[in-house]
């Protein structure tokens, strides 16, 4: 499969595309459709330029295990037409490409040899994420900003489904020299991140399993919801139930874990529920509410009832949006800096020490509390 995103705009269409699109499957197969879009447009061009980098990457890989040295002569233009079946422009173009960079020299009448073995080596970069939305676009975007013009990144999703995220890494090995992975809540991965020829680095679901195997930056869930409660007690007090509403077959449980510790400690009741539709509301119960749509349900509910937002009842929603700073006199959120996570990310890729980073955490208190 191509990339969706190969540093273009593609990403924007895809994201507006795939928002208003409710089933895993669907988005899977507009996923594979765009692919072939991108896979067949300048399809010959992009024919005539794998050909041509025959010629570079021999070379440069020659330099990069030895066999070439500074002095060394290559191959003649009509050894490397026998050797790759390739045609006299061709060679030639993969020579001129290689001169530019002045990698090699010629000598007239007898040949090209390697006038340096100092290569300055650029990133080439698959990058998988889970899903595309708004949070996601300000990590993306982040992160293409940090990295500037040092690397080549090719955007991929897996949508929550394990077959994708395993066919598209696979087919990525030995592609690429840096694999920015978001495997989500997958367990059992590292035989496959094992399997990979470059380095591999891991973004925003910590896994401890793997801690120390390879560089990471990630949200700690339990960690900051524990620690985003505890910062919140003093509004949180006059409250006695606390209950978290997501998804758990995509979602982390560990957000839950982080609100056990709290009310055990502090001595509140709570529950674990994957929707509020319907349900009718209790005074003094706060909500910690993962998905937009539970939101609006939960106001929905609220204004049946009469009751009001931070007097009645709590609300706490994940990931702070630009609309929750005024929504029903302003919803607190619970969020992660997804722009620092990129910014953070791009600083790895250019370490040699394996570090494992926890993504910052910021509860805006609003008039939902």
């Amino acid at each position: 499969m191509k990339p969706i995103v190969t540093d273009t705009n593609w990403y924007v269409f895809f994201y507006y595309v795939t928002k208003h699109i409710r089933y895993p499957d669907n988005s899977c197969t507009l996923l594979r459709f765009l692919s072939y879009l991108c896979s067949t447009k300048n399809k010959s061009m992009k024919r005539n330029e794998s050909k041509y980098k025959q010629v570079v990457n021999h070379v440069i890989d020659g330099i990069n295990n030895g066999s070439y040295k500074k002095g060394d002569w290559i191959l003649s233009i009509n050894e490397f037409r026998k050797n790759y079946n390739l045609s006299r422009d061709t060679v030639f173009a993969g020579l001129s490409e290689l001169k530019s960079k002045g990698i090699i020299d010629s000598t007239p009448g007898v040949g090209y040899y390697i006038a340096t073995t100092r290569i300055a080596q650029k990133l080439n970069i698959f990058l998988l994420f889970n899903e595309f939305n708004e949070f996601k676009e300000d990590l993306y975007n982040s992160f293409i900003s940090s990295i500037r013009k040092t690397a080549n990144v090719d955007l991929y999703f897996h949508n929550y489904n394990r077959k994708v995220f395993e066919t598209l890494i696979n087919e990525a090995n030995y592609k690429y020299t840096t694999y920015i992975l978001m495997p989500g809540k997958f367990t059992n991965i590292a035989p496959l991140l094992e399997s990979l020829s470059g380095r591999v680095f891991l973004l925003d679901h910590f896994h401890p399993e793997l801690a120390g195997k390879y560089s990471s930056v990630a949200q700690n869930f339990e960690k900051d919801t524990y620690e985003a409660l505890v910062y919140g007690l003093p509004h949180l007090k006059k409250y006695d139930h606390i209950i978290m509403v997501q998804k758990e077959e995509k979602e982390p449980i560990e957000r839950y874990n982080g609100l056990c510790a709290f009310c055990e400690e502090y001595h509140f009741t709570h529950e674990y529920t994957d929707s509020v539709r319907n349900r009718e509301i209790r005074q003094g119960e706060t909500f910690m509410v993962v998905n937009d749509r539970d939101l609006v349900d939960l106001l929905k509910q609220a204004q049946l009832q009469n009751f009001a937002p931070g007097k009645d009842f709590g609300i706490i929603s994940y990931n702070d949006t630009p609309l929750k700073e005024i929504l029903a006199g302003g919803i607190t959120t619970l969020s992660t800096d997804f722009k620092q996570m990129g910014q953070t990310m791009a600083s790895l890729i250019t370490q040699k020490e394996i570090k494992t980073i926890e993504n910052p955490w910021k509860l805006d208190i609003r008039n939902s509390l």
